[in-house]
């Protein structure tokens, strides 16, 4: 195949990625007598999508075609409001498990990502047959690029003494 139908074909490629990414379809039926609209064309809030005009049955769609200010940045929003970014999951150090002299175990949550986030940490006070005596759940705030040491307290002081080791998921998800 020549270098201009390698360009041809590449670019009829692009065209439907580029269509089908941006929700554009070939039907174009507007709900005629069905309650469903059908579906079809490139949305826009100028459309003219009720069918029950007079025109002979012909339908057409009007629209500003040149509207420039539509926002399609980063956003990840709709109306133009940007929300932030939220975090990938936390890592989860052990730095000490929970004894009777010291009723909580100390973890340490490190949040390697570029923005704030809100983690949920779980840590699960084990008995020496591994049993697990107590499990306790807490929301830890850790900045960006930061690491946060957390205390979490057993709060069963019946369990306390039986409390062999502690068991820390590494990853904590963001909240």
């Amino acid at each position: 195949m020549t270098s201009r139908g390698k360009t041809l074909r590449l670019t009829a490629v692009s065209a439907l990625v580029v269509l089908a990414l941006t929700g554009f379809s070939t039907g174009r039926g507007h709900g005629h007598g069905s309650g469903d609209d059908g579906g079809g064309g490139c949305s826009s809030s100028g459309q003219n999508h009720d069918s029950s005009g007079s025109g002979g049955g012909s339908h057409r769609d009007y629209y500003d075609d040149d509207d420039d200010d539509d926002d399609y940045g980063d956003s990840g929003g709709s109306g133009g409001v940007d929300t932030p970014a939220s975090p990938d999951a936390a890592t989860v150090t052990l730095v000490d498990c929970a004894s009777e002299e010291t009723p909580y175990a100390t973890v340490e949550v490190g949040n390697s990502d570029t923005v704030d986030g809100t983690f949920t940490v779980t840590v699960d006070f084990v008995d020496a047959g591994g049993a697990t005596l107590v499990s306790r759940t807490q929301e830890v705030t850790v900045p960006a690029g930061g690491t946060t040491p957390v205390r979490i307290d057993v709060d069963d002081a019946e369990s306390l003494p039986l409390i062999d080791e502690c068991d820390v998921d590494s990853f904590a998800p963001a909240v």
